[in-house]
């Protein structure tokens, strides 16, 4: 069944699954489809598997209403309905499998909506904004779609304190930039740039150029202030590791240290993305993984 399948099958069915079904439909979309969200570590809890799920199932039902449509006004009217759907869930009405099983999440967790909600609006956004005047406009875009997911995570860890919240949000940014600088060539291919227009008249990278998608001098120089400002919201984020349950640490740690390297790879590369795209190789990735595990350990045992 197509996605666009699925979403006429939920939207005009008369079928109420049970809380058990809807469990196990969150629970296939997110072992199948994986993607950067922390579905479930080797060290997550099992009593929080579900929990999970549920709010991954979420994430990527939005997500692929955005992108997976290939209509932007046939996707804000579906982005519509899946807002209007959230809303139900909060008022107790729920018909999607999702909503059944994440409302038993949110009553679970006392999880207020803006972290979906916000979501939601930045995949409407997708559909009629393809350049960034100011990075103050870009990191509103990061704030909400990355930075909820971070939230989530912290609330269902049951430690979304303010200071948390503040580090993860520039995890979450930092990261998000990191992929966007990482993406720079393919994002052109679809009609997009996050490159501020503010930072590319800075250093006198002109529309021209960024359409012919040409390397010189001044990209380079773009891409590195770039990179510099994504490593400097990573690095504000470091101590969130310590913070989090231990359960979670390992995998907050792994974020943070492979943003790191992607942005070490694009400038290893002299920031030329538009002929290369930055990556973090397998060999590199285990050992940064290895790394993260000594330092957890070494955290488990002094009790820290």
């Amino acid at each position: 069944m197509s996605f666009l399948e699925e979403v006429d099958r939920w939207r005009n069915s008369q079928e109420l699954p049970s809380l058990l079904e809807a469990q196990a439909y969150c629970a296939a979309l997110a072992t199948t489809h994986y993607e950067n969200f922390p579905v479930v570590s080797w060290l997550l809890p099992k009593r929080l598997h579900q929990d999970f799920y549920n709010v991954y199932a979420f994430c990527r039902w939005a997500d692929d209403l955005a992108d997976e449509v290939g209509d932007p006004v046939r996707s804000l009217e579906l982005l519509a309905w899946w807002r209007s759907e959230l809303g139900d869930c909060y008022a107790g009405r729920v018909r999607h499998p999702v909503f059944i099983a994440l409302r038993h999440t949110i009553l679970k967790f006392d999880i207020p909506p803006q972290p979906f909600t916000d979501l939601i609006s930045a995949f409407e956004q997708d559909q009629t904004v393809q350049e960034f005047m100011t990075f103050d406009q870009l990191e509103d875009y990061c704030r909400r779609s990355a930075n909820p997911v971070g939230r989530l995570v912290l609330r269902l860890a049951e430690c979304d304190t303010p200071e948390n919240i503040r580090w993860s949000d520039s995890v979450c940014t930092g990261l998000q930039l990191a992929n966007f600088w990482q993406d720079v060539a393919r994002d052109a291919g679809i009609g997009r740039t996050y490159l501020p227009r503010e930072d590319r008249e800075r250093f006198g990278y002109t529309d021209l150029q960024l359409q012919l998608r040409r390397s010189t001098p001044e990209f380079a120089s773009l891409i590195q202030f770039e990179v510099d400002r994504a490593r400097g919201c990573l690095q504000a984020g470091v101590p969130l590791v310590k913070a989090v349950p231990l359960w979670l640490q390992v995998e907050i740690d792994l974020f943070i240290q492979g943003g790191l390297r992607i942005l070490k790879e694009i400038e290893n590369i002299h920031g030329d993305v538009w002929e290369i795209r930055p990556t973090v190789s397998k060999w590199v990735m285990a050992r940064l993984i290895t790394a993260s595990i000594v330092r957890w350990c070494g955290r488990r045992m002094s009790g820290s």
